[in-house]
């Protein structure tokens, strides 16, 4: 079987995901960088592979694809290892339900906003970011914790006992959540997502990936 490869960069949330994917099951991939805060992903040869110029595009065996739950659901199905998608129609439709509040609700207030006024703004543009667009996102923000808390119950994983595809689109999400002023205010009610990050955060698989913010 020929040799995976994702297109994109080690920081991306979603190539992380498609990362973790992998590592998780375990099974053999390629990274090859593509910068797209440097502007790389609209390049003429990136957008062949994704024409939106987004991260990450994927290659195997003569496939190509792009979005993140594609890539990922077809790893699960194609590579032999741990499954990552449960079988019990329930547990499969929380899970389905979480991926769809993080992309729709939860990457775009966490990382679009919070995020990128506290982490990315400073680093790439050199000024502070902007504390209106952080104020008006922490509602959102607080009702996507909230919702993953309530779904996630008791259980020890957010779709029931063993580790999910929507474990890992909300793990490298965190990552950077945690490192901003907000996320200890926005967690505290959320005792449950406290502890499925701290189980989560050290998993070998997230140490493996762990971007090079150098």
């Amino acid at each position: 079987m020929a040799m995976p490869v994702i297109y994109g960069a080690d920081y991306s949330t979603y190539v992380r995901t498609v990362r973790l994917t992998f590592e998780e099951k375990p099974a053999e991939y390629r990274l090859e960088h593509v910068h797209f805060l440097g502007g790389e992903a609209q390049q003429p040869g990136h957008l062949r592979r994704h024409p939106f110029g987004k991260v990450p595009a994927f290659e195997h065996d003569g496939l190509t694809l792009y979005e993140t739950d594609a890539i990922i659901r077809y790893v699960d199905q194609v590579f032999p290892g741990r499954q990552l998608q449960p079988d019990d129609p329930r547990r499969a439709a929380r899970m389905n339900q979480i991926i769809g509040m993080i992309e729709s609700y939860g990457w775009p207030s966490i990382i679009g906003k919070i995020v990128w006024q506290r982490l990315i703004v400073p680093m790439t543009e050199k000024r502070e970011g902007d504390a209106a667009i952080v104020r008006d996102a922490k509602p959102m923000v607080s009702l996507c914790l909230s919702e993953f808390e309530r779904i996630k119950d008791g259980d020890r994983y957010l779709a029931g006992p063993e580790i999910s595809l929507a474990d890992l689109f909300l793990a490298p999400i965190f990552t950077y959540f945690t490192m901003t002023p907000e996320a200890q205010e926005l967690l505290r009610p959320c005792p449950g997502l406290n502890a499925w990050w701290q189980e989560m955060s050290t998993r070998d698989q997230m140490v493996k990936t762990q971007p090079n913010l150098g």
